[in-house]
């Protein structure tokens, strides 16, 4: 299930968020995750999962680990962990995904050590959706953070159709898209685009 394209819903800029999924669904995206960067609306993130669910998609709410527990997963920055007992929220989490940002190796298999089921890396490229990103690692950095662990890698940042081989490449499990999907226009055109170019075979 954590492969492919990951589709993230950004409260942000979609201003319909259960619309705009609802549009990537129908179009082949089975991750998704919801950020919400000025507070996760429980009634949102409850709509999105009847959707997921529906179609047989997880959905992901990053940082709000307590609304995580009504979703199928929850994904974790560094900052977010920090001085937190990990392993007890691991055995909260139960059976639901834990995803965790990496922007190295060492922090890759600290993750997994942790109990992640996966891990974000990036930014693969310039991005301006996220402003404390930092700087692109590109190919090499997701590289490096792919060999450092066994655990399904998923890289972000900047990622469209014109660098999409590049970041599949790299060994990654999954791509995670924000900006290819909401300024595109038609998300749901966009998703289809994405998700084909994921599964082509190499040139």
């Amino acid at each position: 299930m954590l492969a492919g394209i990951y589709g993230i819903v950004d409260r942000s800029l979609v201003k319909r968020p259960v619309a705009f999924l609802d549009e990537i669904l129908a179009a082949g995206i089975r991750v998704v995750q919801y950020r919400a960067k000025a507070g996760v609306e429980r009634e949102v993130v409850r709509a999105m999962l009847e959707r997921t669910r529906a179609v047989g998609a997880i959905l992901i709410v990053n940082d709000d680990f307590e609304v995580a527990l009504e979703a199928d997963g929850w994904h974790a920055g560094q900052e977010d962990l920090a001085g937190r007992d990990v392993v007890a929220l691991r055995a909260q989490l139960g059976t639901r995904v834990f995803g965790v940002s990496c922007g190295v190796a060492g922090e890759a298999r600290a993750a997994a050590e942790a109990g992640a089921d996966y891990v974000g890396t990036g930014p693969f490229a310039a991005t301006a959706t996220k402003g404390d990103a930092g700087p692109a690692i590109g190919i090499e950095g997701v590289r490096a953070v792919v060999r450092a662990t066994s655990l399904p890698v998923v890289a972000i940042g900047g990622i469209d159709a014109n660098n999409l081989a590049e970041v599949k490449s790299t060994g990654a499990a999954m791509a995670a898209v924000v900006s290819a999907l909401t300024r595109s226009g038609d998300p749901r055109r966009a998703a289809a685009q994405l998700i084909a170019r994921w599964n082509a075979p190499p040139a």
